[in-house]
């Protein structure tokens, strides 16, 4: 049976995704074709989906392009997806957005939050909420979405390398409540498992090794030379001249330098998380 919803079937106004979802329902019916038929096509499973339908799971753009290819809407829910991004992101963060989708590694210095690529939605939700204490709901939910759907990303072909360096301090600033907070931290002990993505803690112990640093993310790339992304009081900025691009990476090297070994990070995450669930 077809668990999918519509846009009439939602009692409050829809989310971006569950707009995404009701779309891309729409046009599966409209060519008679069965969630598992799509799934075949798109190189999906049935339950995806279902889930992306409902707007419960942020579709990707492998899953965007295999709807074109099965709908042949040439670009169509591609196009979506991406101006769907952007829309919930500033129009400074967009620039960035373009490169990380382009980089082969990805390395991040979070000194204050986990990194919001790492993030889970319910962190992200207690983040954005805290940030934009105004803001409509669905404007908050269209924001988290947008966040978890740079995660696709790593469902490319070729997936960037993440290499993420979190201060001890972000760790245990209790974001959300003990329970969302644990969770975090097991979502990133998991993510650390996956092949390509790297994590360590600077811990307390380190002094000022990175007072001095502001949180920012270095990108690079097979076909150009690196670039720098860092964000201030009025928002974010890409750097790619020789010598801001060198800063970054001299200071990310002294930063691994400086934190925990991997396997060290990954037990003082693991004991956070026991602590907060006691």
């Amino acid at each position: 049976m077809d668990e999918s919803v519509s846009l009439d079937d939602f009692s409050q106004p829809p989310t971006p995704l569950q707009r995404f979802g009701a779309d891309v329902r729409r046009v599966r019916l409209g060519r008679k074709l069965t969630q598992k038929q799509l799934g075949k096509a798109a190189g999906y499973s049935e339950s995806y989906i279902s889930q992306v339908e409902s707007g419960s799971l942020p579709a990707s753009e492998k899953f965007a392009k295999g709807c074109d290819l099965a709908f042949g809407t040439n670009g169509l829910f591609e196009g979506l997806l991406k101006r769907m991004g952007e829309g919930d992101h500033p129009s400074w963060f967009v620039p960035y957005l373009n490169l990380e989708r382009r980089a082969s590694r990805i390395l991040d210095y979070s000194p204050n939050l986990v990194a919001g690529i790492l993030q889970t939605e319910r962190y992200a939700q207690e983040v954005f909420r805290t940030a934009h204490p105004k803001e409509d709901a669905e404007v908050i939910e269209g924001r988290v979405a947008a966040r978890l759907r740079r995660r696709a990303i790593f469902e490319q072909p070729k997936p960037p390398e993440l290499w993420v360096i979190l201060h001890e301090g972000c760790l245990r600033t209790l974001v959300g409540g003990n329970e969302v907070m644990a969770e975090q931290l097991d979502h990133l002990t998991a993510a650390a498992t996956s092949p390509g993505i790297d994590l360590q803690v600077l811990p307390f112990s380190a002094g000022a090794a990175a007072e001095h640093l502001m949180p920012y993310i270095m990108l690079t790339f097979d076909d150009r030379d690196a670039a720098l992304y860092s964000e201030g009081p009025r928002g974010g900025r890409v750097y790619d001249s020789a010598r801001t691009v060198a800063w970054g990476l001299d200071n990310y090297d002294r930063l691994r330098a400086n934190a925990l070994s991997l396997g060290k990070s990954m037990d003082l995450i693991k004991t956070l998380s026991k602590e907060l669930r006691a």
